[in-house]
């Protein structure tokens, strides 16, 4: 199971987003405090996130609380600074993927600790960055893909095309 780590999240929209990804793909949610929303019972419901229950998510006072409640073995974090590319990591199927807050992105100091851990997506150099929801979506998508897809429904139902179209209709 992939484990999204946000710390210090600040849009609940974004968080709302990331939230279904983990619904749609097992993956595990952990926020770090302080958050810029509620994640109340009543806050959810409330917001009509309907698949928050698909969702196992765990929420910490600050990084130290849970890094002593958590034992992490392969962690990559996600930063415009980073060294290399997303796709060179290689990512163990319960490994743990850090994103930072919308506006700072993971502090400096994480960063430098972390500096053999760290990954961007590339882009433009006049982009700033990617929206929080949709970086983590290509991240988890990537660590998914690298192992296969476990465990996940990877096929859809068309319906059939009518025997007398022309193969140039049918695309």
């Amino acid at each position: 199971m992939l484990n999204i780590v946000l710390v210090e999240p600040e849009i609940p929209q974004n968080c709302g987003n990331i939230a279904r990804t983990c619904a749609a793909t097992g993956s595990r949610l952990h926020l770090i405090h302080p958050l810029g929303f509620d994640t109340s019972e009543k806050a959810v419901r409330r917001a009509g996130l309907d698949y928050w229950h698909l969702v196992d998510v765990r929420e910490y006072e600050s990084l130290q609380d849970f890094f002593s409640k958590n034992q992490v073995e392969q962690m990559w974090c996600l930063s415009t600074k980073a060294p290399r590319c997303y796709t060179e990591a290689r990512y163990a199927e319960d490994c743990y993927l850090f994103f930072g807050k919308e506006t700072k992105g993971l502090p400096e100091p994480f960063l430098n600790e972390h500096y053999d851990q760290c990954v961007r997506i590339p882009m433009r150099p006049e982009a700033r960055s990617l929206n929080l929801s949709n970086a983590v979506a290509i991240t988890v998508y990537e660590a998914l893909r690298q192992s296969e897809f476990p465990q996940l429904k990877d096929y859809g139902k068309m319906r059939e095309l009518a025997p007398d179209l022309k193969m140039e209709e049918k695309l």
